[in-house]
Formats: structure tokens, C-alpha cells, sequence
């Protein structure tokens, strides 16, 4: 008889595009139903840059790298540096944003599958 090894179930880092609550009450009761990190519309901010508005939210790609390496459970290298770079670009495009009111020219002009 062969005995498997079981893994522990993994975090999920949610960017759901509606209320993280709706995500939460489909899981609800669920096994393991707390290692579900659902982040969506909170209701924050007025109209503004359309990036500025994951920002508010706290669904920008930088939130959810940190959300990823806050919710790991392993210490991966670098990820303090990263969580760091992370917080440096939210800092500035929020002053990018307050003072021109457009997004950082890097997050406004990028394409999918483009290449530097």
C-alpha cells in the first residue's frame, strides 16, 4: 500500500472584479475556508485614472504581490526587497497621479505581450 505525502492546502490570492464578500459566501463553511484572501470593490475613492482606481481599491498588481508574499508560508529570497520596490511604486504613483492626474506613463502605456 502506498502512503502519499498530503500538502496543506494553499493560500488563494482572489482580485475578484465585484465585493470580496460574495466570494467569501461562496466559501463559507467550506474546509479551509480562511486561506481564501479575497480582495475586490471596496467602495474607496472618487472618479479618477482607471489604475488609480485599483490602487484605492487595494487590487493593484503591487497589492497582490504583497498580498502573495504575506500570505506564503515559506520566506522566499528577495521578497522583502520586493514587498519594499512595491511600496515605493504605490508611493509614487500616488504623488504621479495627484499631481497630473494620469497614470504613471509605464502603467498607462503598457500592452499585453509587449516586449522593453
Amino acid at each position: 500500500m502506498e502512503l502519499r505525502h498530503r500538502l496543506p492546502p494553499l493560500d488563494v490570492v482572489f482580485a475578484f472584479h465585484g465585493f470580496p464578500g460574495a466570494v467569501h459566501q461562496l466559501v463559507h463553511g467550506r474546509p479551509d475556508a480562511d486561506r481564501f484572501h479575497v480582495r475586490g470593490f471596496i467602495e474607496q475613492g472618487t472618479t479618477t485614472t482607471p489604475f488609480d482606481m485599483t490602487v484605492l481599491n487595494r487590487i493593484s498588481r503591487f497589492h497582490l504581490v504583497m498580498d502573495a508574499i504575506n500570505n506564503s508560508h515559506t520566506s522566499l529570497p528577495g521578497a522583502g526587497e520586493l514587498q519594499t520596490w512595491c511600496l515605493e511604486q504605490l508611493a509614487r504613483h500616488t504623488s504621479h497621479v495627484r499631481e497630473h492626474m494620469e497614470d504613471l506613463p509605464e502603467i498607462r502605456e503598457w500592452r499585453v505581450g509587449a516586449r522593453e
